[in-house]
């Protein structure tokens, strides 16, 4: 038991059973004992968090860089730089908006030079499938992507474009053939509309909730037919819950996810465009809807859909700008503010937000405070509150929906395999 790196104690270390008082311990960046938190083993460095809670770090999955390509938009540096300040100590990263889009080996190479030495946390990598890409998805696979992200609708760049039916039933019979992942941006392009004015109620009337339901219960029925692996991403409709609940117990191989600015936005609360995003932010019922999906777990897990850009692009109005929101430093605090509320305890924040994500790409080292597991911990102090100050915030440009809103939980420290990240340190972070 001796010759530890690191040892973090706890009274509230929240474990896959549940909070308890605990000291973990960590070698070679692994935690290798899990002992009381009154009788923590000797180690180089110890750190006792009394009652702030120990957290495994968390997964984002759905996280848009853009670098190479559109890095004044965002980079490796500062995405990675917010993340770890809000917890997260994985993101996996979307295969567009960079230039070139993740579509081939030759992508993917240059996609991880540009983030080599640069990487406050540790990266993976989603592949993309396109129209005509489908030789190309197994050697992605076998080059270490996670996964296959496709639109259903246009992608809102001309260089990664949408499958049709056919399309996608002929990149998930390939992805099916290696039992690879295919990730969905499921919106029916026949029920899209141009916004009719300027406003968000032409905006969210453009991108109705049946949109997605109709294109969800396409992805069911390919998956079915294929037997491939498939993910929705982004629910933002209350409406694909029944479909999804139906397809799980009938045996499809199918999960699903939402993002904190649908489970803690509302539509009335949309001041301008920087609360634009696809889907939509819908209306209230539809929000508490989402949380009983995720409370019954036809909803899976919790991730940011982090999709900055620079602030020429979010103006004038909401049917010009770009959409997506800058959230990745905030998920925790704001999934828990409204968890709280709603009588959640901080377990299921996890279970959401850490175990489920790290499960759906398969990092089998990340998600849990467990014997074996990467020490990748993150201390949050959930009885503290901040206001959220877009200039603040460690990614690349100062925008935000959550600007001005005060948000309960603060991170107070974050370790990747028992390394504290923190600003004057140089990046560590792996590339998965």
């Amino acid at each position: 038991m001796s010759g530890f790196e690191l040892v973090v104690r706890s009274r509230r270390v929240v474990t896959p059973e549940g909070e308890r008082p605990l000291a973990v311990a960590v070698r070679n960046g692994t935690i290798t004992a899990l002992t009381p938190y009154d009788d923590p083993p000797a180690a180089a460095v110890q750190a006792d968090l009394g009652d702030t809670a120990l957290l495994p770090g968390l997964v984002d999955t759905h996280v848009h860089v853009n670098e190479p390509g559109r890095t004044e938009w965002e980079g490796f540096a500062t995405a990675t730089r917010a993340a770890a300040a809000g917890g997260v100590t994985t993101i996996v990263d979307m295969p567009l908006n960079s230039l070139p889009p993740t579509v081939d080996t030759a992508a993917l190479a240059v996609k991880r030079a540009a983030a080599a030495g640069q990487c406050a946390v540790d990266v993976g990598f989603w592949g993309g499938a396109i129209p005509g890409n489908a030789a190309a998805l197994r050697p992605l696979h076998e080059a270490g992507v996670y996964g296959f992200k496709c639109f259903l609708s246009p992608s809102g760049v001309d260089e990664f474009p949408p499958l049709d039916e056919a399309g996608l039933r002929a990149a998930l019979t390939e992805v099916a053939a290696f039992d690879g992942l295919m990730v969905v941006h499921a919106e029916d392009p026949a029920l899209l509309t141009e916004p009719q004015g300027p406003g968000y109620p032409e905006f969210l009337g453009s991108r109705p909730g049946e949109s997605e339901r109709r294109a969800v219960e396409k992805v069911i029925a390919a998956a079915r037919d294929t037997g491939a692996r498939v993910h929705i991403l982004h629910v933002s409709s209350a409406s694909c819950l029944e479909p999804l609940d139906a397809a799980k117990r009938d045996g499809v191989r199918i999960t699903a996810e939402t993002c904190p600015h649908y489970l803690t936005l509302t539509a009335d609360q949309v001041r301008g465009p920087e609360f634009k995003c696809c889907p939509p932010i819908r209306d209230r019922g539809n929000r508490d809807a989402l949380w009983d999906g995720l409370a019954s777990g036809v909803l899976d897990c919790v991730v940011s859909d982090h999709s900055p850009s620079t602030p020429d692009l979010k103006v004038p109005d909401f049917a010009a700008a770009w959409g997506g929101i800058s959230s990745l430093q905030l998920g925790l605090p704001a999934v828990w503010t409204e968890a709280r509320d709603r009588g959640h305890p901080l377990t299921r924040v996890v279970e959401w937000m850490s175990a489920r994500t790290a499960a759906l790409a398969g990092l089998t080292a990340k998600g849990a405070v467990a014997v074996g597991k990467d020490a990748d911990l993150t201390a949050f102090d959930d009885t503290a509150a901040f206001t959220v100050d877009a200039a603040h915030l460690r990614h690349r440009n100062p925008i935000t929906a959550y600007h001005g809103r005060t948000l309960a939980g603060v991170v107070r420290a974050t370790w990747l395999r028992g390394r504290p990240v923190t600003d004057d340190a140089q990046p560590f972070g792996e590339l998965l």
